[in-house]
C-alpha cells in the first residue's frame, strides 16, 4: 500500500523525510541504521546498507536429476544468488557429476563445499566488474561468426567447421546466462545498476537483444547439424543464394546492434528503421530461393529448405533488435 510523507526543513537547509515503521522494521533498519540513496532521473530509491551484500539461497534438490537438476542450478543462478547451497538427504554420485556440469556451464561458479548432503556453490565473480555491454557484444560476435561459418561448414562440406559451430553454442549460452543474471539483479536493486553505470531500461533494451542473439546462434546450430547430412557439392546457383541470404541477415544483425549501442539518437533511429525495412527484402529473397530448391531432389530441397528458414528467422531476430533500438532511441516519458 502506497505510503507518503510531507518533506520538512530541519536547520535552515536539511530536507528531511520520515520512513515507514513497518518497513523499517521488515528490514532490520533501526535509530543508527546507514541508508543508501540512489537517484534514477525524478525517482529516489533507498535501500538499507548491509556489511554483506552476497545473497545466499539453499534448494533442496530431492529426486532431482539430469537436466532438471541443470535447470534448478542455473535457475538460481540467474536468480542472482551469489551462494547456492543444494541438499538432500543423500546426494547421488551422478546428482554430484550434475551439479559440476552445470557448474561448469556457467561463468563465475566453483563449488565450494561439498558433504554427503550438501553441495555448496559460489559465484567468484565481482558483480561491480561485470559489464552488460561487454558481454552483449561478446554474443554479437560469436553469433555472427557461428552462422557465418555455418553457412560455409554447408557450402564446403566442412564436417570440423560444423562440429566447431555446435561447441560454440555452449559459449553463447554462458554469456546469456551472465547477462540475465545481471539484468535481474538491477530489477532488484539500484545499486548494481549504479555499478554498472548504466539505467535499468537500457539493461532491458540489452537483455531483450541479447535474447535474439542467442536464438540467432540456435539455428546457426541447427544450419551446422543439417550440414552434416550433406555428402556432395551444392549447385552453384544455390551457394551464390545462400551465400545472398546469408549476407542480407547479417547485415540486418549487424545494423540493429550498432543502432542499439549508438547513444545518438537521430541516428540510431535511421539505422534501426533501415534494418527493420531490410527484413521484408529478406523475405521475398527467402521465398525466391524456395522456388530455386523445386528443381532438386526431394530431401536435400527439404534439408536446404530448414536452411534458408532458419536464415530468413535470424534476420527477423535482428529485425527485433531494431525494434528494440528505436525504443531505447525513443524520448523519455
Amino acid at each position: 500500500m502506497v505510503e507518503t510523507r510531507k518533506v520538512q526543513v530541519t536547520g535552515g537547509s536539511t530536507y528531511t523525510v520520515s520512513i515507514p515503521k513497518d518497513w523499517a522494521t521488515d528490514n532490520d533498519v533501526s535509530a543508527g541504521s546507514e541508508v543508501a540513496f540512489y537517484p534514477e532521473g525524478d525517482s529516489l530509491f533507498m535501500t538499507p546498507r548491509t556489511g554483506d551484500d552476497r545473497t545466499e539461497g539453499t534448494l533442496d534438490i530431492g529426486d532431482l536429476a539430469g537436466e532438471e537438476l541443470v535447470r534448478a542450478v542455473m535457475t538460481m543462478y540467474v536468480s542472482g544468488f551469489d551462494i547456492i547451497a543444494l541438499e538432500s538427504a543423500r546426494i547421488t554420485t551422478d546428482q554430484r557429476r550434475t551439479i559440476r556440469q552445470a557448474t561448469q556451464s556457467l561463468v563465475g561458479l566453483e563449488v565450494l563445499e561439498e558433504t554427503r548432503d550438501r553441495v555448496v556453490i559460489r559465484d567468484l565473480l565481482d558483480s561491480s566488474e561485470l559489464s552488460i555491454n561487454n558481454a552483449v557484444t561478446r554474443m554479437r560476435l560469436i553469433a555472427l561468426s557461428m552462422l557465418e561459418d555455418a553457412v560455409t561448414a554447408l557450402i564446403d562440406l566442412d564436417e570440423d567447421l560444423a562440429r566447431d559451430v555446435i561447441q560454440r553454442d555452449d559459449d553463447v549460452d554462458r554469456l546469456w546466462m551472465v547477462v540475465s543474471r545481471i539484468f535481474r539483479a538491477t530489477l532488484r536493486s539500484p545499486r548494481a545498476a549504479e555499478e554498472l553505470g548504466v539505467t535499468r531500461e537500457v539493461c532491458f533494451d540489452y537483455q531483450s537483444a541479447a535474447r535474439q542473439l542467442e536464438r540467432v546462434a540456435d539455428h546457426a546450430t541447427k544450419i551446422a547439424h543439417l550440414s552434416l547430412n550433406f555428402d556432395e557439392p551444392l549447385p552453384e546457383d544455390v551457394v551464390d543464394a545462400l551465400n545472398g541470404l546469408h549476407a542480407d541477415a547479417a547485415k540486418v544483425i549487424d545494423v540493429g546492434m550498432d543502432a542499439l549501442f549508438l547513444d545518438e539518437s537521430d541516428e540510431a533511429t535511421r539505422q534501426a528503421n533501415e534494418a527493420r525495412e531490410s527484413v521484408q527484402g529478406i523475405d521475398s529473397h527467402a521465398r525466391s530461393i524456395d522456388e530455386l530448391l523445386r528443381e532438386l531432389d526431394p530431401t536435400r530441397a527439404q534439408l536446404l529448405g530448414l536452411v534458408v528458414d532458419s536464415l530468413s528467422r535470424s534476420a527477423d531476430y535482428g529485425g527485433n533488435i531494431a525494434e528494440t533500438a528505436l525504443q531505447k532511441a525513443a524520448p523519455t516519458p
